[in-house]
């Protein structure tokens, strides 16, 4: 039996260990402008060392602001020659700014001089009397300031004036429309507060899946008075909110137009199975009516909303500022980052003297500013290698996609990340960081720089065609089927075979549904 012993053991082993640094490049390589300035202000923020180079200014010893004085002082070469020429009296007179007197003096002694012939005699100057200091005080000014309605006193001017955001407008939400509608009705207390919590618990569509039991027992109602407050939910606008399916949303809608019991409203609430599938020569049999009731029937349901809530619940548009600018001059194309609004980093120059300093009282503030004066200087190089990582990719997307530069979407060739990178010597993650959530400003418009990379599929002559290119024929076929006929995937794909694009029926039925694209069956509109 043997025994169990503790033994220690030296080995060395290898193995990859990001460092803080590497982390924050990686980081930083993947943000785009947005993110990349609101990363910036949080550094300059919590960094002392850090400091925008526009807002930074410069500092100057005492000796330099000495020298400075001293150049003010000297006169311009220019300068020299013109007193030299005049003589130091007449510089001096040419300077002094004679006052309306003087100018009224002086004519009257040169028309004295004209007619006697004598040369005019400079007026004597009287003799300057200090200033009274009381006499410097305009009180008319003053009165007039304190008298006045609009006057307000220091202390006054002082108040915080609120901020311009608060005057901004705010996206409104289902909730807060809803409920600004429920303020104005009359109704019990019990069914107003029955209807605040259905309000409530509306999902963004404006369906309501929540049972009206739940409801009433988490607000200790009874089911009549929830049922009140649903019934005030569903009178309010948009029409079909407060709805538990698909149907009841539009037949609220009809109803609300006053088309209850009409053919729209029968398909909805008895057929709504064959209007999913368009049967509608079936749902002319059934409901004994003839094509063109059908017709303007399913017309009218189109124009319903299936989902009321989401005008007032969806985000507002996205953001979208490029990154790159890429223009044409001559036959070249150029490169610009958009650096707008971005924070051009500085070092501050006293905290740097203060590591240069030997004797320092506090080490442990010296150790402080060493460790934030090298973060600043890492962050700063890592924003320089993220624009030239970002500057070569680019450069690699022109040399590679000129063509879809020139003469638009259908000239897309494939290019894979993993070409990029070995050509500008990266690792492919690098290249998939410095195009993630990043725009570019084309000839052809604004795209992603993720859009030019594209899977390579078979094409003619053995050439490889952009994923893209094929899902856009793809498209473009059923597009310009005959509705009444629709073009099954093994047709879709015997005609892209024709073309050279070697594809399966599988690969064809996934791309379809990548797109979004009904299957054939429920694309086909019977007569």
């Amino acid at each position: 039996m043997s025994s169990l012993s503790q033994r220690l053991h030296l080995g060395v082993q290898q193995k990859q260990i990001l460092t803080p640094g590497l982390v924050q490049m990686v980081t930083v390589l993947q943000l785009n402008r947005l993110e990349l300035k609101d990363m910036i202000r949080n550094e300059i923020a919590e960094n002392p060392v850090l400091e925008e180079a526009a807002d930074a200014v410069e500092e100057l010893t005492p000796e330099e602001v000495q020298a400075l004085l001293e150049r003010e002082r000297q006169a311009e070469p220019a300068d020299q020659a013109i007193l030299d020429s005049v003589g130091p009296t007449e510089a001096l007179q040419a300077f002094d700014a004679p006052s309306d007197g003087d100018i009224a003096q002086d004519g009257a002694s040169a028309e004295v001089a004209l007619e006697t012939g004598a040369a005019p005699v400079a007026p004597e100057e009287p003799p300057k009397s200090e200033p009274d200091p009381f006499d410097e005080i305009d009180f008319d000014s003053y009165w007039d300031n304190y008298l006045d309605p609009g006057f307000r006193s220091p202390a006054s001017e002082s108040v915080e004036k609120p901020s311009f955001e608060t005057f901004l407008s705010s996206p409104v939400t289902l909730s807060d429309y809803l409920q600004s509608q429920l303020s104005v009705l009359i109704l019990p207390d019990s069914a107003r507060q029955a209807a605040n919590s259905i309000i409530g618990n509306l999902e963004e569509s404006g369906y309501l899946t929540t049972p009206l039991e739940e409801i009433a027992v988490a607000e200790g109602l009874t089911l009549d008075d929830v049922r009140a407050g649903l019934k005030a939910v569903q009178s309010l606008d948009p029409t079909g909110v407060g709805a538990s399916s698909l149907r009841e949303c539009l037949l609220l809608q009809l109803e609300a137009r006053g088309s209850r019991d009409s053919v729209a409203w029968k398909i909805i609430h008895d057929h709504l199975k064959l209007l999913e599938t368009r049967q509608l020569s079936q749902l002319a049999k059934v409901l004994g009516r003839p094509p063109e009731h059908i017709k303007i029937a399913v017309y009218v349901i189109r124009h319903l909303d299936p989902a009321p809530g989401l005008r007032h619940s969806t985000a507002g548009a996205r953001q979208v500022e490029p990154d790159v600018y890429i223009s044409k001059e001559g036959d070249d194309y150029l490169i610009t980052l958009n650096d707008d609004e971005i924070p051009q980093l500085r070092l501050n120059g006293e905290y740097k003297r203060m590591i240069d300093r030997e004797q320092e009282p506090n080490k442990d503030v010296r150790n402080y500013v060493k460790e934030r004066y090298a973060s600043a200087l890492q962050l700063i190089k890592n924003i320089e290698q993220r624009k030239q990582t970002i500057l070569r990719v680019c450069q690699s997307i022109i040399r590679r996609q000129t063509e879809f530069l020139e003469y638009g979407i259908d000239h897309l060739k494939t290019m894979r990340i993993k070409e990029v990178a070995e050509e500008i010597g990266v690792h492919p993650s690098t290249v998939s960081r410095a195009v993630a959530n990043k725009y570019s400003h084309t000839p052809q418009g604004v795209f992603e720089l993720r859009y030019f990379f594209s899977e390579a599929v078979q094409g003619p002559s053995g050439s490889a065609t952009p994923l893209l290119i094929v899902k856009r024929r793809v498209k473009k076929m059923i597009e310009d089927e005959n509705a009444a006929h629709p073009l099954t995937d093994e047709q879709i794909t015997a005609r892209l075979q024709s073309e050279g694009i070697q594809v399966t029926r599988r690969t064809v039925a996934k791309y379809r549904e990548d797109m979004k694209i009904p299957s054939t069956h429920q694309r086909r509109i019977r007569a």
